[in-house]
């Protein structure tokens, strides 16, 4: 059986949903007839209708065949007589998710991890899961042992414990990047800690500017996305990160570097800060929530060894430990090279979508819009000329059928602009990228033509 002809079935059906030709409750092309379609076995169909009927988008009738579920909620892109153009979702295009895979490693997790299921598990995650983490972590530049490892839900339970964390300098106040993920911003909220921002702009950081926060503010950490920033889709070179970790060693700051986008980074020579400090002073996370599933939430901390007791007394009373057959199946996903070969594809497919909205970008954006261009094109930014407001704009794209974000949430209060969009292409698929940059293109000329008129907006 064609593991690639399987996937081809499934992509084909979730296809004439999105486009309309498929309505909800409306019989599936037989067995017999897709079979002869794509040229396979039966077999192949009835393993793809399977899966479709386990992911709850079809479901079937005795002796009739198989229906639409009716309320599975099937997105009209491309070939659909309402084409949506969907910039606002940030999760991994669902196309290239590994679903088969993973149903694979989860049912041996649940095989092998069974007695498991009746009693507590390791506070800071399997045994056997972190050493395959450390093996893992290598490919990326990070040299640790298993013992420093700590596997969370997902990577903002490690950066949500480490912000009411103390720490061996005894400093107070984090310095963060702006804008930041939004989780990140709310956790500073929720838990009222003392906070200063520093700008990340097309160019990145002011580094004079950051030397004078280490220096004058009682600096707890700094908290940085090192590769493929969200939302600016920003990436730090290796001279800027051997400098923030100077900076850091030299002021006695720690930098918590969350580096949960780096498996999409194509170039092998950048390196994370952790890189330049390995024993202490850069606390490293990262999660596989856009890479691989989201609903996963896992997660890793790579801690010092002076703050792993205090880490795993918070965790403990936070969730006990992180489920074990979650852990189990990464464990297993990672082992067998699966993971591996899911990144080299996925690089691949954002790297392509980066360049096409990249030269979208450059043909369509209107004087005096600074948008960012990253590698990848997962994260970017899009400012808006003579004051626009990203929040009137958002609706008028939606009448267009063309959805975005506003970066609102991304900023601390003393910092918030309402003048900028965040957009993600990983649910916008490539021939749809320059149709949506041009519409949303068009429509801020309009918004600048309008305002230079005197028009007045509700």
């Amino acid at each position: 059986m064609s593991p690639a002809k399987f996937e081809e079935i499934m992509r084909y059906i979730v296809e004439l949903a999105e486009s309309g030709i498929l309505k909800p409750g409306s019989r599936l092309p037989s067995i017999r007839s897709l079979a002869e379609q794509f040229s396979c076995s039966l077999n192949t169909v009835i393993k793809a209708y399977k899966e479709l009927e386990f992911s709850h988008k079809i479901y079937a009738v005795s002796k009739s065949g198989y229906y639409l579920v009716g309320d599975f909620p099937f997105k009209r892109q491309s070939g659909g007589t309402i084409p949506i153009y969907d910039f606002l979702s940030a999760g991994p295009d669902t196309h290239a998710m590994p679903y088969l895979d993973y149903k694979h490693c989860m049912n041996q997790a649940i095989d092998q991890y069974k007695e498991d299921m009746f009693t507590y598990s390791e506070l800071l995650g399997l045994s056997t899961l972190r050493h395959e983490l450390a093996r893992q972590l290598r490919d990326l530049q990070v040299f640790t042992t298993p013992d420093r490892i700590a596997v969370t839900t997902g990577s903002q339970q490690a950066l949500h414990i480490l912000i009411g964390l103390p720490f061996p300098n005894g400093k107070k106040t984090i310095c963060t990047e702006q804008p930041a993920h939004p989780s990140f911003i709310e956790s500073l909220k929720n838990q009222s800690v003392r906070n200063i921002g520093i700008e990340v702009g097309r160019d990145g950081l002011d580094l004079e500017r950051l030397e004078t926060i280490f220096k004058h503010t009682d600096i707890k950490f700094f908290y940085a996305v090192s590769r493929f920033h969200n939302p600016t889709g920003h990436s730090y070179t290796n001279e800027e990160r051997k400098k923030i970790v100077e900076l850091a060693d030299r002021y006695d700051v720690y930098i918590v570097e969350d580096d949960y986008m780096g498996d999409l980074d194509p170039d092998l020579k950048q390196d994370p800060m952790f890189a330049y400090q390995p024993n202490g002073r850069v606390i490293y996370t990262k999660s596989f929530s856009k890479t691989l599933l989201p609903g996963l939430r896992l997660g890793l901390a790579v801690l010092p060894e002076e703050l792993i007791e205090g880490f795993t007394r918070a965790k403990f009373a936070s969730d006990v430990h992180t489920p074990v057959i979650t852990q189990g199946a990464l464990e297993i996903y990672l082992k067998n090279g699966m993971f591996a070969a899911h990144i080299e594809k996925i690089r691949k497919l954002y790297r392509k979508k980066g360049e096409l909205l990249r030269e979208a970008y450059q043909t369509f954006m209107p004087e005096g819009a600074i948008y960012t261009c990253p590698t990848s094109g997962f994260y970017s930014t899009v400012r808006l000329p003579s004051h626009l407001k990203a929040d009137q704009l958002i609706e008028r794209l939606k009448e267009k059928n063309v959805l975005a974000q506003s970066t609102v949430s991304m900023y601390l209060s003393d910092w918030e602009r309402h003048d900028e969009l965040r957009l993600s292409v990983s649910h916008v698929e490539e021939d749809m990228i320059f149709d949506g940059i041009e519409v949303m293109g068009h429509t801020i000329q309009e918004m600048v033509v309008e305002r230079e008129r005197g028009v007045i907006w509700r």
